[in-house]
């Protein structure tokens, strides 16, 4: 016996319907999903070429001013500047130069040269207490 199109349930009638509807979205969506990522794509690549180009303008500027300052310090260049400026300086005698060593010193002339923990640290500068009006 055969049953009428009528008696059959609503989700046996629009059940193909929907999963054809659903079936189109899912394409459709990937689609736009697909194009959306490949303009997001370029889009970062444009970004990342704009980005480069500045990041090597700031190294040219960099080297550039690195140049600059190694001649603005260069002893020539410091001379002529006094001479423009007319200052009046001279280059220092050997006696005036101090050189300094970055080896530390040995143990004796360290304990030397460090005060007696006990005592206040103005106590070596000052006869009386540190503040006084």
């Amino acid at each position: 016996m055969t049953r009428n199109r009528k008696n059959q349930s609503a989700v046996v009638r629009f059940g193909p319907a929907v999963k054809a509807l659903m079936l189109c979205l899912f394409i459709g969506g990937s689609g736009v999903g697909y194009v959306w990522q490949q303009n997001q794509l370029l889009e970062l690549g444009r970004q990342k070429v704009e980005k480069e180009k500045r990041r090597d303008g700031f190294r040219a500027q960099n080297d550039l001013l690195a140049r600059q300052l190694a001649e603005l310090q260069s002893p020539r260049a410091i001379e002529a500047r006094v001479k423009d400026l007319k200052l009046g300086l001279t280059m220092a005698s050997p006696t005036q130069v101090v050189h300094l060593s970055d080896e530390p010193l040995p143990p004796r002339a360290l304990s030397a040269s460090t005060p007696n923990a006990s005592e206040p640290r103005y106590a070596q500068r000052h006869a009386g207490p540190p503040f006084t009006r």
